[in-house]
């Protein structure tokens, strides 16, 4: 292939998926674009994605269609040098003087030597540690060993020193031409580093980068995450849904039932991701099911009691159920860990200095579950905010991969489908799941008579190797007892 021509495979979104379907391009063969913009949008297994471009130039050829299942690691888009051949036919290269840089601007910057090009290839280190699940480049899929099939483009901020000392520093990373200016995006010069950001709610106007010229890098943005307060970052703009595929007629004999077949609809995107998902749990969780019929009648008067108060500002009861199962993780976390099993069969049970907490939701393109993260740090009041906006942003499609999964427990509100309990598969690889039946009126047992009480069924799935019946059954009866007495509760909270 010529050198002019770039190829821009699709990347590992950082869900450590195989395949997305294309939704839609927002380029066309022959427009003239520049890095990270934006080129096609993508519907990974939960959620839709915008994905930039790791080139400048001009567009030569889409590898796709809109509806199309593209494999992870195919192409994507080609893309023609800006000022080269491929994009100007007409134009002929002027040979440059032996050890020089032409010096004339392009639109993606400097067209530089292959040295500085290796310079630019040490910098991409910064995306690949990690994981190995990279937004923007070739993906690691051996860990620090995996490369690309080919050098990336230097970026227009490299400086001209590093081409005449191209393996001086092996380490070295690439500056910003003159002074960094706080707020300009243009001293962010890794797409991860970006996203990083985005995904945290992390505003870059704030962070002073430790690279040469103030680049920020990725310790610089891993250390503002780390830090109790987060400045975050104005909302993406709203991604239109994808459009959802007709069910393809067969029309032919099916040879078990002897029926026509009236449809066959492929199974991708959500559909996809949630089946392989229970499939694992299924085949690898040990669950065991404990429930309880819980007396919710004073939790409700209290709501109402409050609703008086503030009718716009009052907690959902979910919000209020979610506080006491944070409450409960605490005095029981065992319930709030992950089980793994190393490649040479050693097991460990890993715990956590905080609760994600999940909640199942159910939209347009299957169930997904966002998590409320550090949610054992928020009061009922800023739960059932951050529950409210992340329903909001599931169903519009727009949840990020960190929202989606990165969950340590979930709690599944199941009851606003009329019904009253659930064999529940635990949400993989987390250890367990609390269900929430429907509330109705049933006969109760009161201070020895009998009254119409508001009833409710909980039901705990967990994972029986962390933990055993006794610690199970502690942990529901815990949230039980925290729901049939809110105020003694709360206040121990």
């Amino acid at each position: 292939m010529s050198s002019d021509m770039q190829v821009f495979k699709l990347p590992d979104l950082g869900e450590g998926l195989t395949e997305a379907e294309l939704v839609n391009w927002l380029v066309a063969v022959g427009d003239e674009i520049v890095v990270d913009q934006p080129i096609a949008e993508v519907e990974t297994a939960k959620s839709m994605v915008e994905v930039p471009s790791p080139y400048a130039g001009t567009v030569a050829e889409l590898h796709g269609e809109a509806g199309q299942t593209l494999d992870v690691g195919k192409p994507l888009i080609s893309i023609a040098r800006a000022g080269s051949a491929a994009s100007s036919p007409a134009a002929a290269p002027v040979p440059a003087p032996a050890g020089s840089v032409d010096p004339s601007p392009v639109s993606s910057g400097l067209d530089v030597s292959s040295a500085v090009e290796a310079a630019a290839e040490t910098y991409r280190t910064e995306e690949k540690a990690g994981s190995g699940n990279v937004l923007i480049g070739y993906g690691t899929p051996g860990g620090a060993t995996g490369g690309r099939t080919r050098p990336r483009k230097a970026s227009a901020s490299v400086v001209a020193s590093a081409v005449a000392e191209p393996a001086a520093v092996p380490e070295m990373e690439p500056a910003v031409a003159g002074t960094r200016i706080p707020g300009k995006l243009s001293a962010v010069i890794s797409p991860l580093v970006r996203k990083m950001a985005r995904d945290h709610g992390v505003s870059l106007d704030a962070i002073e980068g430790s690279g040469a010229s103030g680049l920020i890098m990725r310790r610089d943005v891993e250390a503002v995450i780390a830090s109790p307060s987060v400045a975050a970052v104005p909302s993406a703009a709203a991604i239109p849904a994808a459009p959802v595929s007709a069910p393809v007629s067969a029309g032919a004999v099916d040879s078990r039932t002897g029926l026509s077949v009236s449809a066959r609809t492929p199974v991708r995107g959500v559909r996809k991701a949630v089946a392989a998902n229970m499939t694992r749990s299924r085949s690898e969780i040990p669950e065991a099911t404990v429930w309880v019929d819980v007396d919710a009648t004073a939790l409700l008067e209290m709501r109402a009691e409050l609703k008086k108060r503030a009718p716009h500002d009052t907690p959902g009861l979910l919000a209020f159920i979610a506080r006491f199962v944070t409450a409960g993780l605490k005095k029981y976390p065992a319930l709030n860990t992950r089980f793994e099993t190393a490649g040479d069969g050693s097991q460990e049970i890993v715990g956590f200095e905080g609760i994600n907490l999940g909640f199942a939701a159910q939209t347009d393109r299957g169930l997904v579950v966002p998590s409320v993260r550090n949610a054992h740090q928020l009061s009922a009041r800023e739960l059932d905010a951050e529950i409210r906006r992340l329903t909001a942003v599931a169903r519009d499609g727009k949840a990020t991969p960190t929202e989606l999964g990165s969950g340590t427990f979930t709690l599944n509100n199941y009851g606003v489908f009329g019904v009253d309990g659930s064999a529940a598969i635990i949400n993989y690889p987390e250890v367990a799941m609390l269900g929430v039946g429907r509330i109705i009126n049933k006969p109760w047992v009161v201070n020895g008579e009998l009254a119409v009480r508001k009833v409710t069924e909980l039901t705990l799935a967990f994972d029986h190797r962390v933990c055993d019946g006794e610690t199970a059954a502690g942990f529901l009866r815990y949230v039980a007892d925290a729901i049939e007495n809110p105020g003694g509760a709360l206040a121990d909270m």
